[in-house]
């Protein structure tokens, strides 16, 4: 197989961002010491936690010079104008400019939005200054929503963005298959060329975490895949940490001219000083 090269590596550590549980955010500090300037780093919206925990985070994070890009789970506001409180805080206070637009965890809507699509719907967003929306992308499909219709919300989404003057990219769930991986930026390649795609990984943590973890993202079906094959706990050693995933995603960038991903996102599971020492010591190898 051949080496990725080092300039595919480079770009995508380079554009990589990483995600921080609203619990750490007294650590900022610390992981910013690892991170270069304005790296984006997103604020989940746990589902039973106050939205106000988010809007703490993300309030810790613009003074230690990252960009703080808040979840916008369409799921979790009761209403039009709590979704709109909350971006007036985050863009006006806080300088977000972008956010990650998902459904969320919630069986069912707290208010009028049901889905991230009917939040781009709505308008909300621009009208409060957001300029760059990130969607989200299943390698390996949704566990409640058809392939099908996870297309065609994709290309309703694109459009919207579009029309609404918005920037839009992919950020994907992580997932244990490369090859789900790259099979899915390739289709995503040919169906939206020109969208940006940041390919989400685990970020290094310990087996246990991990499987727990991809049980509750829906990434089971690679997990299954992997038990199938008779994987032990120890034979998950090697997703524990994403290095191997990163070469095999620049062999995929390197391959393929009309390739649109960009750079990776990180997912820590609560270990962002982990994650962003790891990811320094890519972009700083000594």
């Amino acid at each position: 197989m051949a080496e990725a090269t080092p300039s595919a590596l480079r770009e995508l550590v380079a554009n990589a961002s990483l995600e921080i549980a609203p619990r750490e955010r007294a650590g900022i500090a610390n992981v910013a010491k690892s991170l270069p300037v304005n790296t984006c780093v997103y604020v989940p919206a746990p589902a039973k936690r106050p939205l106000l925990e988010t809007l703490d985070a993300v309030a810790a994070i613009r003074p230690v010079g990252l960009d703080p890009v808040p979840h916008i789970a369409a799921r979790r506001f009761a209403s039009r104008a709590e979704l709109a409180r909350f971006l007036a805080v985050g863009a006006g206070e806080h300088g977000v400019h972008r956010v990650m637009l998902i459904a969320g965890d919630e069986a069912q809507p707290r208010g009028p939005y049901a889905d991230a699509l009917q939040v781009l719907e709505d308008g909300v967003l621009a009208q409060a200054g957001i300029r760059e929306v990130g969607v989200a992308g299943y390698p390996e499909g949704h566990r409640a929503i058809s392939p099908g219709a996870l297309e065609q919300a994709l290309a309703r989404k694109l459009t919207l963005a579009r029309q609404q003057g918005l920037g839009v990219y992919a950020v994907t769930q992580f997932s244990f298959s490369t090859t789900r991986i790259t099979a899915f930026c390739a289709d995503l390649a040919r169906s939206a060329p020109g969208v940006p795609v940041y390919v989400g990984m685990a970020g290094p943590t310990d087996a246990v975490a991990l499987m727990r973890y991809a049980q509750i993202c829906g990434v089971s079906g690679s997990l299954r895949a992997m038990r199938n094959l008779g994987a032990s706990m120890a034979g998950l050693a090697t997703h524990t940490d994403p290095h191997e995933q990163l070469l095999a995603l620049a062999r995929h960038v390197d391959t393929r001219v009309d390739s649109n991903v960009v750079g990776i996102h990180l997912y820590s599971f609560g270990g962002a000083l982990r994650t962003a020492d790891w990811l320094r010591d890519r972009l700083h190898p000594v």
